[in-house]
């Protein structure tokens, strides 16, 4: 039976799917995984976890599934990450994660007085956050030098996966596009003047994009996964951007909203959008751009509320769904990890307002549901004052199994979510794009074949009133408890206030 695999590495799990020539998941596997947070505002991972992962789900996958004809490997990984490695491909220090990993806020400053916001912008696209990959490098090279003198090599965990499989070494478009500054977006290349100067040392990746064929599986990845010999590998892009995929939210016109233990939205369009606020990247495909947003926290949100009444979600969301729209009164800001769109604030904090002694736990849960879908309502309304038109609005991630969840964010935006058949996420997206990079010209499969739109979720009119007075008072909340939080974040990280 032909068939293509796919392997996400995810912040929280790897997951994996086999998955046939008609789309249908044969089977599929997760490893679970922590991140380590050995200092306030870092968030790290030791990248040799990913390699051990994917042995292990490719293993059951193809146990699982005996007559599996493997045609086609599908790589994805979350990121922006920064992974160094020295000449023998052994990191020299744990992956430096995404936007959730504050530590270079010094180096950001620096380098954007060094080179220029305006410039930063012309070339990259996006000004300089803790999205952006290269502040982290600088970290890396000024806070940790012994490290800095082994490393040579710059990879992600998707691209660590295609170098494992293949020995190929290649990153995609997509994902360099966010190693801001050092990429040049209208070119569609590394803008070699701010790689000599940042990150001269380190040997640059070719560029591919992310279904374009990296290698084939080697001898010794074969042995290790079970895979066979020569099978083609994608070189594979960021878990976002695989996701958009895997749900055909990638057209012009498309926005992707993510439900993970991060919210995360891509936007995709023909033409540059420059905004400070949200992030300017390459498409997963050639000929087009994205504007992206993320979250810091949602499912991390409501698992830590989980973890600290010790009650189980079917229970929670029962107790928010009989809390109602406002959670009686309740206000929450998500900035639990500072937040990142579009308030690009690391030093943002959670709020809850409102409370007394009445309010119960489902209401807690209610207004964690709420705050989330007020940060996507504040994206979207940045999106598209930046010029973004947005004509469909599509669901993935483990987050859409929650219906409640799916109306509240509808209920709060005023949106219509569509929410296909499939929303195992970037893992079938990874899958897709092997299917597609290995097939005929004349059989390339169809998302829409493979993943049917199963429902749509329409906002409650009735409602719009309501959340449009309680977004005023979310963003006021936050401009008005700015300064306090700040001095908390502050003391949280040892600082004098």
């Amino acid at each position: 039976m032909r068939c293509t695999l796919g392997v996400d590495i995810g912040t929280s799990s790897s997951k994996g799917v086999l998955v046939d020539v008609d789309g249908a998941i044969l089977h599929s596997a997760t490893r679970a995984h922590d991140v380590d947070r050995p200092h306030s505002g870092w968030v790290e991972m030791d990248a040799r976890i990913w390699w051990d992962e994917f042995i292990d789900i490719a293993r059951e996958l193809l146990a699982a599934v005996p007559d599996a004809e493997v045609v086609g490997v599908g790589v994805s990984g979350m990121g922006p990450c920064v992974v160094l490695a020295d000449e023998r491909d052994e990191p020299v220090r744990p992956a430096i994660l995404y936007g959730v990993d504050t530590r270079s806020t010094a180096q950001i400053q620096r380098i954007t007085e060094e080179l220029g916001i305006d410039e930063i912008t012309r070339v990259g696209g996006s000004t300089l956050t803790s999205q952006a990959g290269g502040p982290k490098i600088a970290w890396i090279a000024e806070e940790e030098p012994d490290t800095w003198a082994r490393a040579r090599r710059l990879f992600m965990p998707a691209s660590w996966l295609a170098r494992k499989l293949t020995g190929a070494y290649v990153l995609d478009h997509q994902s360099a596009s966010q190693v801001s500054p050092l990429y040049d977006i209208e070119q569609e290349r590394w803008h070699e003047p701010w790689w000599t100067r940042y990150a001269e040392r380190i040997e640059q990746p070719p560029l591919a994009w992310a279904g374009d064929i990296a290698g084939r599986v080697t001898a010794e990845a074969a042995s290790a996964t079970g895979i066979p010999i020569g099978t083609p590998v994608i070189t594979g892009t960021i878990d976002a951007w695989t996701e958009a995929v895997s749900v055909g939210a990638h057209e012009v016109g498309d926005l992707m909203l993510m439900y993970g233990t991060t919210m995360f939205l891509v936007t995709t369009g023909d033409e540059t959008l420059r905004t400070p606020s949200m992030w300017t990247t390459a498409g997963a495909f050639a000929g087009t751009r994205n504007l992206a947003g993320g979250l810091s926290t949602s499912g991390a949100l409501t698992a830590w509320l989980k973890g600290l009444t010790g009650a189980d979600y079917p229970q929670l969301l029962a107790e928010a769904a009989e809390s109602g729209p406002g959670a009686n009164g309740l206000l929450m800001l998500p900035y639990f990890a500072g937040e990142r769109t579009p308030i690009q604030d690391p030093d943002a904090r959670g709020v809850i307002a409102g409370l007394t002694l009445e309010h119960t736990r489902g209401d807690l849960y209610r207004a964690a549901l709420e705050a989330t879908a007020l940060g996507v309502r504040h994206n979207v309304e940045t999106m598209r004052a930046a010029g973004a038109d947005i004509r469909r609005i599509v669901a993935v991630g483990g987050g859409t199994q929650g219906q409640l969840w799916l109306q509240v964010v509808s209920d709060v935006t005023g949106l219509v979510q569509e929410v296909p058949e499939t929303t195992i996420g970037a893992s079938y997206g990874a899958a897709f794009l092997a299917a597609t990079a290995t097939a005929a010209s004349d059989a390339a499969p169809s998302i829409t074949d493979w993943n049917p739109i199963a429902q749509r979720i329409r906002p409650d009119e009735s409602l719009r009133p309501r959340y449009d007075a309680l977004f005023d008072r979310y963003v006021r909340l936050y401009e008005r408890s700015e300064d306090v939080v700040h001095e908390l974040a502050a003391t949280q990280r040892g600082v004098s206030a």
